[in-house]
């Protein structure tokens, strides 16, 4: 294991893991409070939501923050939009000749309709008290996994011919940077212009979907807790706050996989 910094933010990097996530936790319960980021190059057991396996080809980035969380447990999950938002704002450097970087509810990075970064948000109770947060974040930089039941692409796809691939720890130096930005923001002015900033790149308001439970309707908001808000064919709102969604015309509600 080699280490680095940016600023106070120490990161940990690893050849190979089972699961960046997985060593965070490790490191929580072995009494690491952090802030902390641990990556790899290779993972062999990588995942994503809902326990699907993340496809972990060379190149691209894998990482996850290990910190620790004093408030409600249900208002950590807010910082699962700052990890979302700060991968979309650092991929902005980079990518400026792509289509516009979107974030689907709650926090899959879209390039266009295909996917380019993932966020994974895990917590426990943390030794003597609060608990710790594992923020996992993958982001395709050197290639797009293949044979995934939705599109995929990568950093490297919008770059110029002759133009060098940023390297993961450089990807992974912008995001904790903005990250950090965010963090900092929520702590002192709240949920509010966190969400305002999401909404700003929202994948899909204003059109259909199907949740995962089956619930049909309009993606409408996002509440002032982040929940999604979706108003029914009857014009009833209701709030969703977890699951996943599926617009018409993109991933099948059976899906899995990266």
């Amino acid at each position: 294991m080699n280490r680095s910094r940016i600023g106070p933010i120490q990161i940990n990097r690893y050849t190979v893991l089972d699961s960046t996530n997985e060593e965070a936790k490790r490191l929580a319960l072995a009494g690491e409070s952090g802030p902390l980021w641990i990556m790899a190059a290779r993972q062999t057991s990588g995942r994503g939501r809902r326990g699907r396996r993340w496809r972990s080809p060379a190149g691209n980035l894998y990482a996850t923050g290990l910190y620790h969380w004093d408030g409600p447990l249900a208002a950590s999950a807010q910082l699962g939009f700052a990890a979302a938002l700060a991968a979309a704002q650092a991929l902005d450097a980079w990518l400026v000749k792509a289509p516009a970087i979107t974030i689907k509810w709650p926090n899959d990075v879209l390039v266009g309709p295909a996917k380019i970064a993932g966020i994974l948000l895990e917590s426990g109770a943390a030794p003597g008290a609060g608990h710790w947060l594992a923020i996992g974040i993958g982001i395709n930089i050197a290639a797009a996994p293949q044979g995934l039941p939705y599109p995929a692409t990568a950093l490297r796809t919008y770059l110029d011919t002759g133009t060098a691939t940023p390297s993961p720890q450089a990807v992974l130096e912008r995001v904790i940077a903005v990250f950090e930005d965010w963090r900092m923001r929520l702590q002192r002015d709240g949920f509010a212009p966190l969400r305002t900033a999401w909404l700003a790149r929202a994948h899909g308001l204003g059109k259909p979907l199907q949740t995962s439970a089956g619930q049909n309707g309009v993606f409408t908001d996002l509440s002032s807790g982040g929940a999604l808000v979706l108003r029914q064919p009857g014009g009833q709102s209701i709030e969703i706050s977890a699951g996943e969604v599926f617009f018409a015309g993109e991933e099948k509600p059976d899906a899995a996989g990266h």
